[in-house]
């Protein structure tokens, strides 16, 4: 870790995650009824909650649309969801006045090259290990976990850890 990550993780406010190749593998199961199905990791389900509860507002900005990425959100608490998001970039932009954030004071994990805007934008761009050399090439943090597999958790821990808020979340299961 070097001071200059470290510095940018303590300014984060505000996280937004993609969905498809962050919060899931990025599988797409479709039934022939044309539901859409994924897959969540628990790991980073609860790591969502604690970074919440640390005081960093979480979002989602996702190109496709989902009723189960809605339910998924309803389950975590995370009030702040714009599926549909082609232009994700400008969503983003939107969100950080709207909060009254400025943009080196938020994080973005995304996985592809349609997260490229929003990562070089933000002040913490992060990836998972399977994204494309070029979308590496422009995160400063890339998890040691894959996306699916706990890779959520890691970034929120490392954001927690940063900021000096990790030993009090774990705190209550350490009694």
């Amino acid at each position: 870790m070097t001071s200059d990550l470290l510095e940018r993780a303590r300014r984060i406010k505000l996280i937004a995650f993609d969905i498809d190749g962050v919060m899931t593998d990025g599988t797409l199961f479709l039934g022939d009824d044309g539901q859409e199905y994924k897959g969540f990791n628990s790991l980073d389900g609860h790591g969502l909650k604690m970074l919440k509860a640390s005081g960093i507002t979480l979002a989602i900005i996702t190109g496709r649309s989902s009723r189960v990425v809605t339910n998924r959100a309803l389950n975590l608490g995370i009030d702040i969801v714009h599926q549909g998001a082609h232009d994700k970039l400008a969503v983003y932009e939107t969100l950080c006045r709207e909060l009254n954030i400025a943009c080196e004071a938020t994080a973005y994990m995304g996985d592809d090259v349609v997260d490229l805007p929003v990562m070089r934008r933000a002040g913490l761009a992060i990836t998972v290990p399977a994204a494309p050399d070029l979308v590496k090439a422009h995160s400063h943090y890339i998890t040691v976990r894959e996306a699916g597999r706990g890779a959520v958790r890691e970034a929120c821990e490392f954001l927690m850890r940063a900021q000096g808020t990790l030993d009090a979340a774990l705190a209550p299961y350490l009694k």
